[in-house]
């Protein structure tokens, strides 16, 4: 008998969503994050470079402009408006305590209860070696959370008006390999796909298939394999750390 997911925690109001790229909340995300948005739920996203590498056939200073207005259009396709950008240069993140006091930041600033990432180990499931921002930005954001609620921390930010916040709840680490909940992305994953497709540029490199084609196939798949393990309703994953 298959391990059942639980259903993800409904009772909060603000998540603030942490990632690398644009593009990672994308791949799988965003349908839960459709779901949450209809129910009036407010999600911000943080992104922590503006993917200024990767697309090999475009210089990083017109690609970065660029992926950031495709991420904005995308994130709006689900329902969030706030899209903010560290600034942090695309490739070459370094985990350490630069990157901790910025996610720390932006989780004091917004006040979330619920705080998402990607992926932060090494591999996606043993099958391919993760990316180096992917593990940082994951690792930190980890660490961030509870950064974020201790005033000898960073006591900097107290001083630039940014006042302890300890009310994360959790963090739900999306694309595990190890998942223990799950949100159902019926209502919410054709948007998912036209929020994927916004990222058309970078799709359009990525791959030689139609590129609407790409991304409902994908998504699709991704939603249909976890349906086996929700009731068979098709579904987005996490990995969920209580705090």
């Amino acid at each position: 008998m298959t391990e059942q997911l639980e259903p993800m925690p409904t009772d909060w109001q603000r998540a603030l969503a942490v990632v690398a790229h644009p593009d990672d909340l994308e791949y799988g995300c965003a349908a839960a994050v459709a779901g949450w948005t209809d129910g009036g739920r407010d999600v911000t996203y943080l992104l922590a470079t503006r993917g200024e590498a990767g697309i090999d056939t475009l210089e990083p200073e017109k690609c970065a402009p660029l992926r950031e207005q495709e991420q904005r259009a995308s994130a709006a396709v689900v329902g969030v408006s706030r899209v903010e950008f560290l600034g942090h240069r695309d490739g070459v993140i370094e985990y350490g305590i630069g990157l901790r006091r910025d996610i720390a930041a932006a989780i004091r600033r917004h006040r979330p209860e619920l705080v998402i990432t990607l992926n932060h180990r090494d591999t996606w499931g043993g099958v391919a070696w993760n990316t180096p921002d992917h593990r940082a930005v994951g690792r930190a954001t980890l660490d961030a959370a509870a950064d974020a609620g201790n005033r000898w921390i960073f006591p900097e930010l107290a001083e630039q008006g940014l006042e302890p916040w300890g009310g994360v709840r959790w963090v739900a680490v999306a694309g595990s390999s190890t998942p223990t909940h799950a949100v159902d992305a019926t209502a919410g994953l054709e948007r998912s796909v036209q929020s994927l497709l916004a990222h058309r540029t970078y799709i359009e490199v990525l791959t030689d298939e139609d590129p609407e084609a790409y991304c409902r196939t994908f998504l699709t798949g991704y939603a249909q394999a976890a349906a086996e393990r929700f009731g068979g309703r098709p579904a987005v994953t996490f990995e969920l750390f209580a705090r």
